[in-house]
């Protein structure tokens, strides 16, 4: 009797190796599609801030770039609307994409993203809120942002582990963005968010010394589409949690069941050390002081 073994095909480029014709071919397409996205969704973003105060465009554009590049979204959970401090693991800038489209959130990210020609203007688009991890001095000036960003009803998405990881692992939260619920702003509660790629989750994850540049271009050109399950824990009253390093601990403290429920196995540590997003691994004494 003769076995066949069925060939697994490729879904698109691993690391570090060139992409084929077929890939480009991928990568060239859903290129012209977010271009088309955008032309549309800018204007009549505008157009309706010309109007009305708030505009769905940002939330329409980042939904339908999901799907450009891929993710099939499966939303778990009810996302609160207003009034909310999203707080969740992070693999990649899909990430962003995904949870800008199934929940309008504003996001808090780097000063750097901000100078980008082109990806800062997105971003300002979406009322991202800039922060400098390295301006000491500024601290006062971000919080101040932040709280004015929640007193706007806006939901707000921070990453506190500070870089991407491969979605096995989930690294120690840092906690300095949190201190904008130190008091929290009355009425705003926290919700904790776990992302789920599923079996392709070390794939798309952002990790080793893979540039920024490169794992785009690897993901646009994957063959087929993913699924990315975002689950959308139980909120909780900050006030209950009083300090930043407690509301932190409270929220990794959901994350971590809810990502070992969707792997159905124990968590592992990272693997990587590299400085990718801001990250770096320090001495306990250093962790400690940056928390």
């Amino acid at each position: 009797m003769i076995a066949f073994r069925r060939k697994s095909r490729s879904v698109g480029p691993e690391r570090g190796r060139p992409i084929d014709a077929l890939g480009w071919f991928r990568v060239s397409w859903r290129a012209a599609g977010l271009l088309i996205a955008l032309l549309i969704c800018v204007p009549v973003h505008y157009i309706w801030r010309a109007i009305h105060y708030g505009s769905p465009m940002p939330r329409v554009f980042l939904y339908c770039a999901a799907r450009l590049c891929g993710a099939r979204l499966r939303v778990h959970g009810t996302p609160l609307k207003r009034d909310v401090f999203y707080i969740s693991n992070h693999l990649s800038w899909v990430d962003i994409l995904a949870l800008g489209g199934a929940s309008g959130t504003a996001f808090v990210s780097k000063a750097e993203i901000g100078q980008a020609p082109l990806v800062g203007w997105l971003a300002k688009l979406n009322r991202t809120v800039f922060v400098s991890r390295e301006d000491r001095l500024g601290v006062a000036e971000q919080i101040n942002r932040l709280r004015e960003a929640l007193a706007d009803n806006w939901a707000i998405t921070v990453f506190p582990e500070g870089t991407t990881t491969d979605g096995q692992s989930l690294l120690p939260f840092k906690t300095s963005m949190l201190r904008v619920l130190e008091p929290p702003p009355p009425g705003v509660l926290v919700q904790p968010v776990a992302l789920d790629y599923g079996e392709v989750a070390e794939w798309i994850g952002w990790i080793g010394t893979e540039s920024g540049k490169d794992n785009a271009l690897r993901i646009l050109g994957r063959r087929g589409s993913f699924r990315l399950d975002i689950h959308f824990l139980d909120p909780f009253d900050p006030r209950d949690f009083p300090g930043r390093k407690a509301i932190a601990a409270e929220a990794r403290n959901r994350i971590v069941p809810a990502m070992e429920r969707n792997l159905g196995k124990a968590l592992r540590p990272f693997a990587h050390d590299v400085p990718q997003v801001g990250y770096t691994v320090a001495s306990a004494r250093q962790q400690d002081r940056a928390a």
